[in-house]
């Protein structure tokens, strides 16, 4: 149960609206709902602001269909990551609601907008058209979490005069995003020019030495730029959920 319908479960007894067996029978499935396979945490977005996205890979299509109705029939959004394209298929058949993004292998089922609760805009950065499956998970997790978004793609290192191209959002931006494979410059050079938190996110991306982006991982995490914070290869996801964080401050 997200905090909004909480709060506005709690004003309706207080106001005799509803009656106490009535928000209990509410509540009771708080803080989570056991389904054997899966441990469906309610109670996730009120304990720190997230609520509780699915992570497609590895579960079955049985177990993804189960996991989202039950979600769907608490009036709850819906969001699933690292869906391939042929599971999505069959979950838009039986949920006629649910976006899918094959780029970013994304799926969501909006009950209703997300009340925007971010002070500023989050800003997406991809150094090439190759890291946007990753930036755009994290474009599709940002707004879902409730965040104004906005996304410059492909201005890499290669051709800086892209990048200073865009230096009114760059300055405008609250908390910024940088997805880059080879060898991950561009956070640094993005945290060069601004005074905001920016968030690295190296992608697999790139020739054999760059190891499946551990060459980026490691650029990042050496950066002398001192405003740069680094998560996992290509996580888009946890790169959105901490901007998501710190934009709330």
């Amino acid at each position: 149960m997200e905090k909004d319908r909480l709060k506005k479960l709690l004003q309706d007894l207080q106001a005799n609206r509803v009656d106490v067996d009535q928000a209990l029978s509410k509540l009771a499935h708080l803080p989570f709902a056991d389904m054997d396979f899966a441990k469906l945490d309610f109670h996730r977005s009120v304990r720190h602001g997230i609520p509780e996205v699915i992570f497609g890979q590895g579960k079955t299509d049985r177990e993804l269909g189960q996991i989202i109705a039950r979600m769907v029939s608490e009036k709850m959004n819906v969001l699933v990551t690292r869906l391939d394209e042929k599971k999505a298929r069959k979950l838009r058949k039986k949920f006629k609601a649910a976006e899918y993004n094959a780029r970013a292998q994304t799926l969501k089922i909006m009950r209703r907008k997300p009340a925007v609760t971010g002070k500023g805009k989050i800003l997406i950065i991809s150094a090439g058209t190759s890291d946007l499956a990753v930036a755009e998970e994290a474009r599709e997790t940002a707004e879902f979490l409730g965040n104004q978004v906005e996304k410059i793609y492909d201005v890499g290192v290669a051709g800086l005069h892209r990048l200073m191209a865009f230096r009114e959002n760059l300055n405008s931006a609250r908390v910024i995003i940088v997805a880059a494979g080879m060898e991950g410059a561009l956070p640094s050079v993005v945290a060069g020019l601004v005074d905001k938190p920016v968030i690295g996110v190296p992608t697999s991306v790139g020739y054999g030495a760059s190891f499946a982006g551990l060459s980026a991982l490691f650029g990042m995490l050496n950066t002398c730029a001192n405003t740069v914070a680094v998560v996992n290869i290509d996580n888009g996801y946890g790169a959105a959920c901490v901007a998501n964080q710190i934009n709330r401050l």
